[in-house]
């Protein structure tokens, strides 16, 4: 595995690929169900300002590799395919909304936890408090300083330790939590809820309630926190609450084989800033995908999966001529992907 590599909520750029490495490349946040996001797919198929169609090298690799399996999903799902995807590749339990990248993520921070206790991410966060709804904004986008990250941890650390969380610093953006409550408590990764209502995805777990009762908590103690107040006269969203998610106990660390994740995609889309996100795709035509049809053309193993909302394609190199081959058709006629095939639709249906 690389040590590159990170999985949700945010991923580290991986390294470019070696020419000669073998590796099981996943491309999340490929498609979205959103109106804009349906809008920005139409824009595949057309043509770019050379006259040429868009996504040349992804639209000839989806052509030479044969579409191997797929695995089904929905929109409300806790995790996120490419999350599902990484947990049984690193041999994980990949129960939905049970995967514990608190302890992966503790690992890349290198803050030691516990391990005979279940553990979650805290993000620290902004809600916007709308008319009829809340939304929950993307905190990699708020610019949260580390001196300030900690201070807003100790001030909410009493209202988590009176109810019997004991509660860790790990970086800006990520706090880690403790409680008995979390061996059994389901929760729904940041990336599901990033942009949309939260009530949609506090789940109705009987451990959720003290939960919900802690967010409206810290949302009260920090509402008029001195750390607020000067973000709030400089123009910055304030961080008046927290994100519970990948909360489980303990697991190994991922073995040294594993696929390498490319997060590119994911801010653009989370901003539902679509001129932005296609522009994240033509980059990674230009250099992965280009590599990876290089590769393909010259006989070399290449191994793709494409990540949307719902579920995950992989496509590897089609096998030889025969009828291997015309199960590689079927499975191209079943994702709609193969030469030809409108990358609006083989995107749209992630």
């Amino acid at each position: 595995m690389s040590s590159d590599f990170a999985p949700a909520p945010s991923f580290p750029s991986p390294p470019p690929p070696s020419p000669s490495a073998e590796a099981h490349w996943v491309i999340p946040y490929a498609s979205s169900l959103s109106e804009p996001c349906a809008a920005a797919l139409g824009q595949l198929d057309g043509t770019g300002a050379a006259g040429e169609a868009r996504l040349p090298n992804l639209r000839a690799l989806l052509g030479l590799l044969q579409a191997t399996e797929r695995q089904e999903g929905d929109e409300f799902a806790l995790s996120m395919p490419h999350e599902r995807l990484l947990a049984r590749a690193w041999g994980w339990p990949a129960e939905d909304g049970r995967i514990p990248w608190a302890a992966w993520w503790a690992a890349h921070d290198g803050v030691a936890l516990a391990a005979d206790r279940p553990w979650a991410l805290l993000s620290p966060g902004h809600w916007l408090m709308g008319r009829d709804h809340l939304t929950v904004i993307d905190p990699a986008g708020l610019g949260l300083r580390d001196v300030d990250s900690r201070a807003l941890l100790e001030a909410v650390r009493p209202l988590f330790e009176d109810d019997g969380w004991q509660v860790i610093w790990g970086s800006a953006h990520r706090w880690y939590a403790s409680h008995p409550a979390l061996a059994r408590l389901p929760t729904a990764s940041l990336d599901r809820v990033v942009g949309r209502n939260p009530d949609v995805w506090l789940t109705d777990h009987p451990e959720a309630r003290g939960v919900r009762r802690l967010q409206s908590e810290v949302q009260m103690l920090l509402y008029q926190h001195p750390i607020n107040d000067a973000r709030t006269a400089s123009g910055e969203l304030t961080v008046n609450s927290f994100w519970l998610s990948g909360a489980s106990a303990g697991a190994p660390m991922p073995p040294g084989k594993s696929p390498l994740c490319v997060d590119t995609l994911r801010a653009p889309l989370m901003a539902d800033d679509m001129a932005g996100w296609l522009a994240a795709w033509d980059a990674l035509d230009r250099t992965l995908l280009a590599d990876l049809l290089a590769r393909a053309r010259q006989g070399e193993p290449v191994q793709l999966t494409l990540c949307g909302e719902r579920h995950a394609v992989s496509y590897r190199n089609a096998p030889p001529a025969g009828w291997r081959a015309q199960l590689a058709r079927g499975w191209q006629r079943l994702t709609g992907a193969g030469p030809g095939a409108p990358l609006r639709d083989t995107l749209a249906g992630l």
